[in-house]
Parts: structure tokens; C-alpha cells; sequence
């Protein structure tokens, strides 16, 4: 049974998009509340809107996850609204992804090297510096990151988005490091890989696909809310790998 509950605070960045919207609306079944960013408003306040009784304790804010000075004074506020009174979050699942590649090695460029470190590495940067002692301070946290397959086997046209995958999962490796060194019983920081996510409009826009392998963004929502019911030493440090 999951740690979550109605005393709990979560933050989902990228929550806009498809896996953040199943994630938000897992964890506010939970009882838990929400803090969610995501770079357009319009989304967040549609989520929120679609939440019925949950909208209650959601609250969504347009952030740009490259600006570390706008990210530490978001982390802050949102910790600062914890339904204990005392400021810290109870998890992070970030979100940001994104996608860039070809068929073969020649079409990878440095433009797209350097949007893949923009999208998954740098706001996973910003958001876990800012977010850290604020995840100390819980009495049970997670950091989840979603990763890919393509990150431990690179493909030719693969290679900017692998490269920045798995330098993500180097860094949340060392975020794990940090947590077991400073909250050992209670914070972790946990790495969940698929080869792709699928949802529903991705379905009906073409109904005779089967997407092999992938993984549904309800599912991954549930892998992800399960978490908590580990111990903090079991999930710390964890890659667990989803791809059926």
C-alpha cells in the first residue's frame, strides 16, 4: 500500500504532457496534493480543471525549468505550502523529455546535442539542486526520473537523445549517492526505463499499431506512486526497467 496520502506533497514538472497528466491524476486519487510545472499555464489550469474534488489540492505553475534562479523560488514557494506546515516536499517525478535523432550517426547534429541536454539533462539539474533539501526534510521522498532503453544500447541515429538519457541517469545516480549519505531511512532516488510511452491519442490516431513494447502512461503512473511503499534503502538507487 502506498505511503501517499491526503498529509503528503508531490511535484510533477513536465505535467502538461500526456505521462505528467496520468501522473498528477494518480496521485491525487492518493489523497496526496500536487505541485506541477509545466512551461505553458493553459495545460495546468485545464489538468486542474479536469481533476473535479482533487482540483483542491492541485496547484499548477508555469515555470522555465532553465532558469535556475525561477526553479529554486518555485521549489521554495511549493515546499513552503506543505499541508504539515513544515516546508518540504515528499517527491519529485520529473518529466521533461523530448526526442531528437535520424536513421543513421551522420544525422545527429550538435543543435540537437544541445537541445537533449536543454530538455533532460539541465532541467533535471536545476529542479534536483533546488529540490534537494527539501526532499531531506521529508520523512519518506523519491526523486524518479523516467529513462529509455536507448541509454544502456545507442543506436547510430540515436545518439544525441541516448547520450543525454544516460547522462541523466549519471546524475540522478549521484543524487541517490546524496541521499544515502544524508537521509538514508527516507529519501530515494529512483531511475524507471521504457523503450517508449504510449496513451490513448497516441492509439486512436492510428488504430492498427501495436506499439510493441511500450508502456502505457497509466502504468507508468502506478510503478511510479508504488515507490513509496518500498523502503527508502530499496528504492534508493533503483533502475527499475518496464520494458515488457
Amino acid at each position: 500500500m502506498s505511503a501517499l496520502g491526503a498529509g503528503s506533497l508531490v511535484v510533477v514538472t513536465g505535467a502538461g504532457g500526456p505521462a505528467g497528466t496520468a501522473m498528477v491524476r494518480a496521485l491525487i486519487e492518493t489523497g496526496a496534493h500536487v505541485a506541477a510545472a509545466d512551461r505553458t499555464q493553459s495545460k495546468l489550469d485545464a489538468l486542474g480543471a479536469s481533476l473535479g474534488d482533487g482540483a483542491a489540492r492541485f496547484r499548477g505553475t508555469a515555470v522555465d525549468l532553465l532558469d535556475s534562479a525561477a526553479v529554486r523560488a518555485w521549489a521554495d514557494a511549493a515546499a513552503a505550502s506543505h499541508p504539515s506546515g513544515a516546508p518540504r516536499v515528499d517527491g519529485v517525478i520529473h518529466l521533461v523529455g523530448g526526442w531528437r535523432g535520424g536513421k543513421g550517426f551522420l544525422d545527429n547534429t550538435v543543435a540537437d546535442s544541445e537541445l537533449m541536454l536543454d530538455l533532460l539533462v539541465r532541467t533535471l539539474q536545476h529542479v534536483s539542486l533546488a529540490y534537494h533539501d527539501h526532499l531531506v526534510a521529508s520523512p519518506r521522498s523519491e526523486f524518479v526520473i523516467v529513462s529509455a532503453a536507448a541509454a544502456e544500447k545507442p543506436t547510430a541515429g540515436n545518439a544525441a537523445y541516448a547520450a543525454a538519457k544516460s547522462a541523466a541517469e549519471a546524475w540522478t545516480a549521484a543524487l541517490a549517492d546524496s541521499f544515502g549519505k544524508l537521509a538514508p531511512e527516507s529519501a530515494a532516488a529512483t531511475t524507471l526505463v521504457v523503450k517508449a510511452l504510449v496513451h490513448d491519442e497516441m492509439r486512436a490516431a492510428d488504430p492498427s499499431k501495436t506499439f510493441p513494447g511500450y508502456t502505457d502512461v497509466a502504468d507508468l503512473a502506478a510503478e511510479t506512486v508504488a515507490l513509496w511503499s518500498l523502503p527508502a534503502a530499496e528504492a534508493n538507487g533503483l533502475r527499475k526497467v518496464l520494458v515488457p
